[in-house]
């Protein structure tokens, strides 16, 4: 091979060698900007999933908002925003404020004891009952804006018993049986009535709401959740000095019995409500 073939060769080399590099240094560039390029579109995923997060955090639960609602009151009540409760005749000369919690165990265990006593001596004008609801098991502190940090069932219960007091007070009274019954009042753990469904089933064993379209509808759409609130702060802000469930008031006066236990007998019960319609 000549001189000059050789020289030719080598520069050709070269000239291979060159074109190869500058397309590997496009092609690494490519990779570059494709890296870069998937780690923005990954960063910014995971800013707007923080941020979709923090959104979701900080947004009122149900609730909360509920606070804010105008109180739809039902009917068969009166006073502010439809919490004053009052059930039996007018010739009855005294009233009973009983307060109970939905969820309230030990609500429930005198419900299914002295239950029936109760409404019988309603029914026969002994006295008439004003109910107020309370919803401290679900973490509700309304007085101090706290709601929810438990459950939701008890509020959720309040509503639908303003749904049945809002259809007649006896749907009222046998709803409210019903719920505290051993058959479907659930343990203090469980927020079973927090479950539209679960309470509506529960109302299928009272006659004035099983079917009952306008009830049912008032349930699922929360018609009654405001009052609901509005009920429990009134417990929250009660002047009888009441902090917990079950309690009687009789002319300003806290029932109890000599051990101040709970739930009462029927006969504690006779016993104390007689001496009260005494005195």
């Amino acid at each position: 091979m000549s001189k000059r073939n050789s020289q030719a060769a080598k520069t050709a080399a070269r000239e291979r060698l060159r074109v190869e590099r500058e397309r590997e240094a496009k092609r690494a560039k490519t990779r570059r900007q494709i890296i870069v390029a998937a780690s923005v579109v990954g960063v910014l995923a995971a800013a707007g999933g923080i941020g979709y997060a923090v959104v979701q955090a900080n947004k009122p639960t149900h609730w909360e908002s509920a606070k804010d609602d105008k109180v739809v009151a039902p009917a068969n009540t009166t006073g502010t925003n439809g919490t004053t409760v009052v059930i039996g005749k007018d010739s009855a000369k005294k009233t009973l404020k009983i307060y109970e919690d939905p969820r309230c165990p030990v609500c429930a265990s005198f419900e299914q004891a002295v239950g029936s006593t109760v409404d019988k001596d309603v029914e026969d004008g002994k006295y008439k009952l004003e109910y107020i609801g309370g919803t401290f098991i679900d973490g509700d502190q309304l007085k101090d804006g706290k709601i929810g940090t438990n459950g939701e069932g008890s509020k959720n219960a309040m509503s639908a018993m303003g749904a049945a007091l809002n259809v007649s007070p006896e749907a009222f009274l046998a709803y409210k049986n019903a719920l505290y019954s051993a058959k479907y009042h659930p343990a203090e753990t469980e927020d079973k009535f927090k479950d539209d469904s679960y309470l509506i089933e529960v109302a299928d064993t009272v006659p004035a709401l099983k079917g009952n379209a306008k009830f049912e509808n008032a349930v699922k759409k929360g018609t009654y959740d405001g009052w609901a609130l509005a009920m429990s702060k009134l417990f929250d802000t009660n002047k009888d000095g009441v902090t917990g469930t079950p309690s009687f008031v009789m002319d300003g006066k806290i029932l109890k019995t000599a051990e101040d236990r709970q739930p009462m007998t029927v006969a504690e019960y006779r016993q104390v409500v007689d001496a009260a319609l005494k005195g």
